[in-house]
């Protein structure tokens, strides 16, 4: 292991580069030295890099919060792991003591930090993470679906949330990398139909290969018509994949169905007419994160669901991440992986 490494840095007002940094080393009796595998770009990591931010993140920290890994080495309290253990990241470090910890509230913890966010993270080549961040994985998974394991265990806390019933119907607005997750694993379930609302054609065409029983254009298709003719009442339940879309999901969704709200962005306000909500007894379910998900995902993940890697449609080295951006942000990518 050499004393340096190379890494993707946040500068801050949108500031960034691939720069050499001192490789990490174990300080503390739980940690855990990781050579990262693969990674591949999160949105929250585009939102951190706009002007004005989407979201907040610590300059001079490493970004990368979806990766996975190889253990190198573990402190001495660490018993679970191992080195050449292939392992996946939950980045969200919790403080286990505060009273949302204790009420099992934990994606509610008030001294959460995450890996890649506010301490270094995966876009590197090697990394130091909590022990209790840290789960074993089949070497068999596919590099590619295991770096999707974090934001897929953020879909399976929104659909547990959503309290789906097999038959229902459901619409999800935006076929990024997050609606064609909520996608796979709506049709999976029994959801029907699932009609999927995308201005871009690239994605729509994706949204179409991975089972969308209708993939609708807002600039073409009057969209609240086409829901109603399928469904005939509104969607049982509207997934805003967005983060700025509650007005128009609570026009598409039937009296006494559930709106799903997992995008987020800093910048997003927008008006309500509450009243609407209240008459129709919608419920406006906001969904953070995760609690108790990411050892079901990696058990779902080795059984082979949902094939994850189908999201990743561009590769690039870690020097070449700038180009992965540009992809992203234009709408040509859907999933972007890093290697190191």
């Amino acid at each position: 292991m050499r004393e340096t490494m190379r890494a993707v840095v946040f500068h801050g007002d949108g500031e960034w580069g691939v720069e050499s940094r001192p490789s990490p080393e174990i300080r503390n009796e739980d940690d855990v030295l990781l050579k990262v595998e693969r990674a591949s770009i999160c949105g929250t990591d585009l939102h951190i890099l706009s002007v004005p931010p989407g979201h907040p993140a610590t300059p001079g920290t490493i970004l990368g919060h979806e990766y996975v890994a190889t253990v190198v080495a573990t402190g001495p309290s660490v018993r679970h792991l191992h080195p050449g253990d292939r392992v996946v990241i939950d980045p969200n470090i919790t403080c286990g003591f505060c009273e949302y910890c204790r009420l099992g509230f934990s994606n509610m913890c008030e001294n959460m930090t995450t890996l890649g966010i506010f301490r270094h993270g995966g876009l590197a080549e090697w990394n130091v993470a909590p022990a209790k961040a840290v789960h074993k994985i089949s070497p068999q998974v596919p590099l590619d679906r295991a770096t999707l394991a974090e934001p897929f265990s953020c879909v399976l806390h929104s659909f547990e949330r959503s309290a789906f019933v097999p038959g229902e119907s459901v619409t999800i607005l935006g076929a990024g990398p997050i609606g064609l997750m909520f996608l796979m694993l709506y049709k999976a379930a029994g959801a029907y139909p699932v009609c999927v609302v995308e201005r871009a054609e690239f994605r729509r065409r994706m949204a179409e290969r991975l089972g969308a029983d209708a993939a609708l254009n807002p600039e073409v298709h009057d969209i609240a018509r086409e829901i109603t003719t399928r469904t005939r009442l509104g969607a049982d339940i509207v997934v805003d994949a967005v983060g700025t879309l509650l007005p128009e999901a609570l026009q598409l969704v039937r009296r006494g169905g559930r709106v799903i709200l997992f995008g987020m962005d800093l910048r997003a306000e927008r008006e309500l007419n509450q009243y609407w909500i209240t008459r129709h007894e919608i419920s406006v379910l906001g969904s953070y994160i995760q609690r108790t998900a990411f050892p079901k995902v990696v058990r779902m993940l080795e059984a082979g669901f949902p094939p994850l890697e189908q999201l990743v449609t561009h590769r690039v080295d870690l020097e070449a991440i700038g180009e992965g951006f540009r992809l992203l942000r234009a709408g040509e990518a859907i999933k972007v992986a890093v290697i190191p």
